[in-house]
């Protein structure tokens, strides 16, 4: 018995290839083992009841032991789904009627191959299904568990699990990073492609974020840890994709409805079949190849299918909005600044008014951006990379308008003109025109302001054009920046429509306004824009990798902050959505017709069990053409 069991196990070691969990690895040893004793003790019934014709009893008792050993799974989990009312347990249910049939009218041999043939045939379709989620599964494999952590000069293999906030490790090339940090010492490049699907590796110094689950390529980096394991952007990204599988669309519950018919419809039908053709073996082989396995994957094979394609290309589907409204999306929203545009604002000019230098300009300004995630705020923080500035303020965020710095009796305020003008100080628009303008005040004196210029992304006007191409009937742009900067961008994309000079619950008003007509979608980072995004029919967060806010707030997240993503998402929801549809019709038509061949007495019990599954692998294939890029049209 344990040799079986040693030789059944090393058998399935090669199955880990394909990414089963240590459960799965389990119930399938389970179902060999099951099928392997039901065999035996079939051919031992057989042989005994050639030897031993006239010990009837004991060639029955042979098999029954055949059908304990393979059916009683089947019956327990046929009674828990009679008891929880179950819609998954269906095919077991029908398969136990089957088998208890088979019993009553001695059809042993019946009641043995159809439970043996069924747990093979789904042997082969959970190893299908299990191919389909090779990227998803892949990626759970990228995190190192083990790191090297620097202490004292010295360096210690120990478990990423252990590493605390703050611990240093070692990164030597060819290692996956086992944590989100920051770099302070080395330089390297960093394959991101795991997450953001960026076939580019990324070039990272110090003071440079780094995340687990990506790979050092070329030098040698030491990393402050700031999250630990469970804690890192990659864990939440396995979390949501595990999540995935289980999406329950608004197509499934259609099915669902159904099936709660399913099983009485197919009783009454293998009834019917027994009284009009008086032969139990046809009704026998109704209730097998009722089996609604097909019925089971109509929406899960193609989810499963679609998280795979887009976790390919950095992209997370959080919640069924993937299928029921962005596949008929006709509204598209895009935040400017860090979406639309590059985010990375570049100091054009600046104004002194009682600031002496630009570097005593950006000193001040810097005290109370540090710790702000606004693109503005990350460039003036850049511009004082080797100046010096007070780190110990006390800051307030006031999102869309800029930020109050607090220390002793000292106050400074950054932010943009609309904002600084409502306070009472009195500016000149002269460079409203000339760019975005962030003004800086210290302790009611006007120190100056920072002119900065954003560019659009190289793919803005591509993607844009794309959008229109399917027929999305506006395009939309949202910008808290003054009106002319933000035409200028709206000009070089081609965007429909603009809004500027806007607040965070002004946007979220135009977003409400928008969803009275339209499926709107709104593309944003998640810091100015949380609000638009959790209120749009679908909300889209723009580079989300490392940002768990942005990942939160919205429905779809997008590791990279490539725009031709969005049509690309767009298709492929759309595909999804028609290829569940077909997997409806599929998955039905063929039960009806496999139904009618039983009835007709041209399928066999015996047959029906291989041919049962052909409905799911109908399904399977045809969610299957979702896997790749090149069939999303």
């Amino acid at each position: 018995m344990k040799d079986i069991e040693n030789m059944v196990g090393d058998s399935l070691k090669n199955y880990d290839k394909h990414y089963m969990t240590n459960k799965e690895i389990r119930k399938f040893k389970k179902d060999i083992l099951g099928m392997l004793f039901a065999l035996m003790f079939l051919v031992s019934g057989i042989i005994y009841s050639k030897l031993f014709k006239d010990q009837t009893v004991v060639t029955s008792f042979i098999y029954i032991l055949g059908i304990i050993v393979i059916s009683v799974p089947i019956f327990v989990t046929a009674i828990k789904g009679l008891i929880d009312k179950e819609l998954k347990h269906s095919m077991e249910i029908l398969v136990s009627i089957a088998i208890i049939v088979a019993i009553l009218d001695n059809q042993y041999t019946v009641a043995i191959l159809i439970p043996v043939i069924l747990t093979f045939v789904h042997f082969l379709e959970e190893k299908s299904i299990m191919g389909g989620r090779e990227a998803i599964e892949g990626l759970k494999k990228m995190q190192s568990s083990t790191a090297i952590l620097f202490t004292d000069g010295k360096t210690n293999n120990v478990d990423a699990k252990s590493l605390k906030i703050d611990d240093v490790i070692v990164i030597m090339p060819g290692m996956a990073l086992p944590i989100d940090g920051e770099v302070v010492n080395g330089i390297s490049s960093i394959d991101e492609k795991s997450l953001t699907g960026e076939p580019l590796a990324k070039t990272v110094v110090v003071g440079d974020k780094v995340y687990a689950g990506t790979t050092n390529i070329q030098g040698v980096i030491r990393v402050k840890v700031n999250k630990q394991f469970e804690d890192t952007s990659f864990q939440k990204i396995v979390k949501l994709l595990e999540d995935g599988e289980n999406i329950k669309l608004p197509e499934t519950h259609i099915v669902d409805k159904f099936m709660k018919y399913y099983i009485p419809l197919a009783i009454v039908v293998s009834i019917i079949v027994w009284i009009f053709s008086q032969n139990i073996s046809r009704a026998i082989a109704v209730l097998v190849v009722s089996c609604p396995c097909g019925h089971m994957l109509i929406s899960s094979a193609p989810m499963i299918a679609a998280l795979s394609n887009a976790t390919k290309k950095g992209i997370l589907i959080k919640n069924s909005s993937f299928v029921e409204y962005l596949s008929k999306v006709n509204y598209i929203v895009f935040d400017k600044t860090g979406t639309i545009t590059n985010g990375d604002m570049l100091a054009n000019s600046y104004y002194l008014q009682t600031a002496k230098t630009f570097d005593e300009l950006i000193s001040i300004a810097a005290c109370v951006a540090h710790n702000s995630l606004h693109p503005v705020s990350k460039s003036i923080v850049k511009l004082c990379k080797n100046i010096n500035f007070d780190k110990d303020y006390t800051v307030n965020e006031i999102i869309g308008k800029g930020v109050i710095g607090t220390k002793n009796n000292n106050e400074i305020i950054l932010g943009n003109y609309r904002w600084i003008k409502s306070l009472g100080y009195d500016l000149t628009d002269e460079y409203e025109s000339t760019g975005t303008t962030n003004w800086v005040i210290k302790n009611k004196n006007i120190i100056g302001c920072i002119i900065f210029k954003d560019t659009p992304r190289d793919e803005a006007s591509e993607a844009i054009q794309e959008l229109k191409k399917l027929e999305i009937k506006k395009t939309c742009i949202l910008t808290g920046d003054n009106n002319l900067a933000a035409e200028k961008i709206q000009n070089a994309v081609g965007a429909d429509i603009m809004y500027s000079e806007l607040l965070p619950e002004e946007k979220l008003s135009i977003v409400k306004e928008a969803k009275e007509n339209y499926i709107v979608g709104v593309v944003g980072d998640g810091i100015n824009d949380a609000l638009a995004l959790s209120e749009a029919h679908i909300g889209i967060a723009m580079g989300a990798m490392g940002s768990d806010t942005a990942i939160q707030s919205s429905d779809i997240a997008l590791m990279n902050n490539n725009l031709n993503n969005i049509p690309f998402i767009i298709k492929l929801s759309r595909k999804t959505k028609n290829i569940i549809y077909q997997n409806i019709i599929l998955s039905f038509t063929t039960s009806l017709i496999m139904i009618f061949l039983a009835g007709a007495g041209i399928v066999t019990p015996i047959f029906g069990a291989f041919l049962h599954n052909i409905g799911a692998f109908i399904v399977l294939i045809n969610s299957s053409r979702i896997i790749n890029d090149n069939d999303i049209k």
